[in-house]
């Protein structure tokens, strides 16, 4: 189990990257351009990514055919969801806290590469009750 400092370097360490994508491609871009070069430079630092990962539903027990499906999960903590879009909607902040509870996966980042400085325009970073109860 990792603890809440390691999860959160986790997440600084993707944060750089997609700056430096950012800093790289600048925005204006379509998401699947960022979502290639952020696996690259996410693999670049060292860091497991799995790409377009589906996520079962079910309903009432029963799988559906239909699945969600999330960008990106590093190391198999965060997940990373990436957009480029004018600005960040609550729909996005909930359907990746929907996914994080799908996947126990303690910590999300919702990333807009369509701004003009990430840390302060295009980031969200979002944690549930998981990881929470994780030690420091």
């Amino acid at each position: 189990m990792k603890s809440k400092s390691e999860i959160n370097e986790i997440a600084y360490r993707i944060v750089g990257s997609a700056i430096e994508v950012h800093k790289e491609l600048g925005p204006g871009l379509l998401e699947n351009i960022y979502e290639e070069s952020l696996v690259m430079e996410l693999e670049l630092n060292g860091l497991k990514v799995k790409r377009q990962l589906e996520v079962p539903v079910q309903y009432k027990g029963v799988p559906l055919k239909s699945n969600y499906r999330i960008d990106l999960l590093v190391e198999d903590l965060i997940i990373v969801e990436l957009k480029a879009v004018e600005e960040i909607s609550p729909v996005f902040q909930a359907q990746l806290l929907t996914y994080m509870k799908l996947l126990k996966k303690p910590k999300g980042l919702l990333i807009n590469f369509n701004v003009g400085n990430i840390t302060y325009e295009g980031l969200v970073p979002l944690v549930i009750e998981y990881f929470k109860q994780l030690p420091e």
